[in-house]
């Protein structure tokens, strides 16, 4: 994305574009069948291998996978082969670790994964993704909706700034606005994470 100059009406063009061709992993495109380390890094590039800002293409590495199962964020995998639950949980770790800490995931994908990973619960981690990615997705216009309101506000500030400086400034504002949204909500999840029940473990059978 590249403009000359501030045009909100341009960027939000741009940013719907954007946010619409976002990958995330639909639930049916999850491999019935268990997967080794290698297809299972394979997979998640193909499916969730957005632009890279850190100069690492890769999604996900063996050690990421090694490590998350060290520290108990991921079941161990069965004759070192990984399910569809695995992927999942792996999908939830993804979306996760940009904004969470890894004890706060572990604090949440816990008490999942001893209640409904491979337990024989009539509700498993297939369901609870496929319902929560499914209302998820729904929620794209509203989601667009508030930035575009964000991009029209920035787009009124500093009028009285040198031409030079007003593209910038209001680029910058505009950064500021999300990320104070974003520094809000995160901090809203990690209260939520703190009071959050946790389930009773279900033997496995």
């Amino acid at each position: 994305m590249s403009l000359e100059s501030y045009n909100p009406e341009e960027l939000i063009r741009q940013l719907q574009d954007s946010l619409r061709s976002l990958p995330y992993v639909r639930p049916e495109e999850i491999p019935n069948i268990d997967l080794y380390m290698d297809q299972v890094t394979s997979f998640m590039d193909a499916h969730l291998s957005p632009d890279s800002h850190d100069g690492d293409s890769r999604v996900i590495t063996k050690t990421m996978i090694n490590n998350y199962a060290k520290n108990k964020l991921l079941p161990p995998p069965v004759k070192k082969k990984y399910s569809s639950e695995h992927m999942l949980i792996l999908v939830f770790i993804y979306y996760f670790k940009g904004i969470l800490s890894l004890q706060d995931i572990h604090s949440l994908l816990g008490p999942l994964a001893g209640r409904f990973f491979h337990t024989g619960n009539s509700i498993d981690i297939s369901r609870i993704y496929g319902e929560i990615m499914e209302e998820c997705s729904s929620e794209t216009d509203r989601i667009l909706d508030d930035i575009s309101a964000f991009i029209e506000k920035a787009g009124t500030t500093f009028s009285d700034a040198d031409e030079n400086d007003r593209d910038f400034l209001r680029y910058f504002t505009l950064i500021c606005y999300l990320a104070l949204d974003v520094y809000m909500k995160k901090y809203v999840i990690e209260q939520l994470i703190d009071d959050c029940p946790s389930p009773e473990p279900q033997e496995k059978h």
